[in-house]
C-alpha cells in the first residue's frame, strides 16, 4: 500500500438552515484534497477547489475516475431545488473538473450514492423527504433525472418529524435491494432495484419501522452482509438488524444507545456510523456529547458488545471515514474547524489520536478506496 493517501473533504460554503431551526455560518472554500500519511497519521493539505457551493456529501466511483458532490441548497436556478454535480478526477494530481450539474428537484440533498454497477447516481433530498435517480453517462457526466420518489408521511417529534426526511441510501451487499432511512417517518425504506431506467421499486410492507421519535439516518452492513447497523440520530441510539437476503428485509436483535451507560445528554444527535473493514467494530458519531462511540461485534450473532466512548477533537462529529486498510479514523468536526485523526487498535478498537489538521465546516470524509 503506498504510503500516503488521496482523501477528499466535502465542506459547507454558505450559510444553512439545518431542520433544527439553526443556521450555520459556514467557513469552507469548496471541495479540499488532501493526503493522509499512512506512517504518521498526518493530514496534508494539497489542494482547495474552489466555486463549489455547499459541496455537503461526496462519493468517488469505483474506478476513482469521477466525483460526485450534493450543493445542499434550499433554492437552485431559482426553483425549490438542490443540485448535485460531477467532477473528473485527473491522474496523477488528483486535480477536479466540473463536467456538468443537474438540479435534484429536492431540497437540502444532504447525500449521493452509486449503484454497485455504476450505472446511477442516488441523491437524498433530506428537507423534502425524497430520492433522485440519475444516469451516469459514459463520460462520467450526470444524466436528466430518471426517477423522482416523494416519501410521504410524518411522525410524532413535531419540531423535526412534521414531514419526511430522506436522509442517505445504501445497497445490500449483493445490490438486490436499496434502503433509505427517513429520519422523519422512522422507517427504514425498502426498494428492489432493477435494470430498467427507474431503477427503484418500492417492496410493499417490507419497510422497517423503529420506535417513534428515533429518527433512523445511516446505516452499514456488515461484510458479510447477515447483519445490518442502522444509527438513529434523535433518540441516540443504534440498532443491530438480521438481514434476510432474498426478502430484502430486516429484523430487530438489539437496541443499544449511542452513549456510555448511564450518560445522558439533552439535545445529542447522531450522525454517521461504519465498521471496520473486517467486521470485527463499530463506530458511531455523537453530535452535542462530540465523542465517538466504540462497539465490538459478535459476528456469529450481530450483537453489539460496548467497548468505549472517545472524545472526538473537535465540536459537532459530522461524517467520518475508516481509511481501506482499517489503520485510521478520521473525524470530520464541522463546528470546530478541524479533521482529527485517531489510530485503530485493531485489537480492541480503541482510538487513539494522533493528529489533526485545519478545515472549515468540514462535513464529508472520503477516501479513496
Amino acid at each position: 500500500m503506498s504510503k500516503n493517501h488521496r482523501i477528499y473533504v466535502g465542506t459547507y460554503t454558505h450559510p444553512i438552515k439545518f431542520g433544527t431551526g439553526q443556521i450555520l455560518d459556514s467557513k469552507g472554500q469548496g471541495i479540499y484534497l488532501l493526503e493522509l500519511d499512512f506512517q504518521s497519521g498526518n493530514l496534508e493539505l494539497k489542494e482547495i477547489f474552489k466555486n463549489i457551493v455547499n459541496p455537503s456529501y461526496l462519493v468517488i466511483n469505483q474506478e476513482n475516475t469521477c466525483l460526485y458532490a450534493v450543493n445542499e441548497l434550499k433554492e437552485f436556478q431559482g426553483k425549490a431545488s438542490g443540485a448535485v454535480s460531477a467532477f473528473r478526477i485527473h491522474e496523477p494530481s488528483g486535480d477536479l473538473e466540473l463536467l456538468n450539474q443537474q438540479p435534484t428537484n429536492g431540497t437540502d440533498p444532504c447525500h449521493v450514492e452509486i449503484d454497485p454497477q455504476g450505472k446511477f447516481l442516488f441523491v437524498s433530498n433530506f428537507m423534502s423527504g425524497s430520492v433522485s435517480v440519475f444516469p451516469i453517462l459514459p463520460d462520467g457526466s450526470i444524466g436528466d433525472l430518471c426517477q423522482f420518489i416523494q416519501h410521504q408521511g410524518s411522525s410524532v417529534n413535531p419540531a423535526r418529524q412534521s414531514g419526511p426526511h430522506a436522509h442517505s441510501l445504501v445497497f445490500s451487499p449483493d445490490g438486490r435491494f436499496a434502503f433509505v432511512p427517513d429520519l422523519g417517518l422512522d422507517k427504514l425504506m425498502v426498494y428492489g432495484v432493477t435494470d430498467n431506467l427507474q431503477p427503484l421499486v418500492e417492496v410493499p410492507g417490507s419497510h422497517l419501522q423503529t420506535q417513534p421519535g428515533a429518527g433512523p439516518r445511516h446505516c452499514a452492513f456488515s461484510p458479510d452482509g447477515r447483519y445490518c447497523y442502522l444509527i438513529n440520530e434523535l433518540d441516540s441510539t443504534i440498532l443491530a438488524l438480521a438481514y434476510d437476503k432474498n426478502k430484502g428485509i430486516f429484523e430487530e436483535l438489539q437496541c443499544v444507545s449511542s452513549l456510555p451507560q448511564g450518560v445522558s445528554v439533552p439535545g445529542n444527535t447522531c450522525a454517521d456510523i461504519h465498521l471496520t473493514p473486517d467486521g470485527e467494530f463499530l463506530y458511531g458519531s455523537n453530535r452535542g456529547h462530540n465523542s465517538l462511540i466504540v462497539y465490538q461485534i459478535n459476528k456469529q450473532t450481530g450483537l453489539l458488545d460496548y467497548v468505549d466512548c472517545q472524545p472526538c477533537g473537535g465540536e459537532i462529529p459530522r461524517n467520518f471515514a475508516i481509511d481501506p486498510s482499517g489503520q485510521h479514523l478520521l473525524c470530520a468536526n464541522q463546528d470546530s474547524d478541524n479533521i482529527v485523526v485517531f489510530e485503530i487498535n485493531k485489537a480492541t478498537g480503541q482510538l487513539t489520536m494522533i493528529s489533526e489538521i485545519t478545515i472549515h465546516t468540514p462535513v464529508c470524509v472520503k477516501p479513496i478506496v
